[in-house]
């Protein structure tokens, strides 16, 4: 079976959203209200475990920009909206987890990668981006932060892609006690992630065992059904991934790249303020994919 879960609620497919922490909780006890450039560089490559990574991209500082930090704007992808959003909200650094100069990209500054630069450069807005490390944090990544959204509990030694600094990249574990089976746990997807989720298998599948990685990570289906789960979950579907599902016997759905990598990053940027004392933004640029 091949469909979608339907929901009741309103989309909002044309404005950002933007969340903000509270004073309260963005706060340090120190009321410390900025933070070097570099100290913020430093402390979250430490953070992330950025130099044991192996990635198809920079992580890190990708634009340099003022010294002196005082609020962060966090988001998924930097892209032109982003940033002319970021500027709008007087942003001096952006903390994204799509950044930019990834591997066989064209490396002349033209085009769309021109346009961005030039708003970052000429506004002097630092742009830090944590692809795989944000994904791969126990507490802070895309996979921690989905499953504490979802209310999913993590299985004691869960297996992951490569091992060593790779640990982290699938997660397996429990659904939450109210989603039983395929059709509730999409439903209860759907609501929560604010998307419906394309779902491939019987929705009335009892499901106790899960596996998950957010994000574009159908390529590892079959690493997810080594893990001996009832449903394996990402962000993106690609041709084959509805053949290995159906021929392997397990659940896939596939709730979207950009809906399932909203979390880390906020849960990031609230790190950063919190340590700091500096305001942190979260603005969400809507990407149905």
């Amino acid at each position: 079976m091949l469909g979608k879960i339907q929901r009741n609620m309103k989309s909002n497919k044309t404005k950002e959203s933007i969340s903000k922490s509270s004073p309260r909780s963005s706060r340090s006890s120190n009321s410390v209200k900025s933070v070097q450039r570099d100290q913020l560089e430093n402390h979250l490559a430490d953070l992330l475990n950025v130099h044991a990574i192996k990635d198809y991209c920079p992580n890190g500082l990708q634009v340099q920009g003022k010294p002196v930090i005082k609020k962060v704007v966090t988001g998924v992808t930097a892209s032109l909206a982003l940033i002319e959003a970021a500027i709008q909200e007087g942003a001096d650094a952006i903390v994204v987890h799509h950044g930019w100069f990834w591997k066989n990209d064209d490396v002349r500054v033209v085009g769309q990668l021109h346009a961005r630069l030039k708003l970052l450069m000429e506004h002097q807005i630092s742009l830090f981006a944590y692809h795989l490390p944000l994904d791969l944090h126990p507490r802070l990544g895309n996979n921690a932060q989905l499953a504490k959204l979802m209310g999913w509990t993590q299985a004691k030694g869960a297996s992951s892609v490569g091992g060593g600094a790779m640990d982290g990249l699938i997660w397996s574990g429990k659904p939450s006690p109210s989603q039983k089976n395929l059709g509730q746990l999409a439903r209860s997807m759907a609501s929560r992630l604010g998307r419906d989720p394309l779902v491939v298998g019987d929705l009335s599948r009892p499901i106790k065992n899960i596996a998950w990685c957010t994000g574009a990570a159908q390529g590892y289906i079959n690493e997810g059904v080594s893990m001996k789960v009832d449903a394996y979950i990402s962000g993106e579907i690609s041709e084959p991934t509805y053949h290995i599902a159906q021929e392997m016997g397990v659940a896939y759905i596939a709730a979207g790249h950009h809906a399932t990598e909203r979390y880390g990053v906020q849960a990031l940027g609230q790190e950063i303020a919190k340590k700091w004392g500096i305001t942190h933004q979260f603005i969400d640029i809507h990407n149905p994919v």
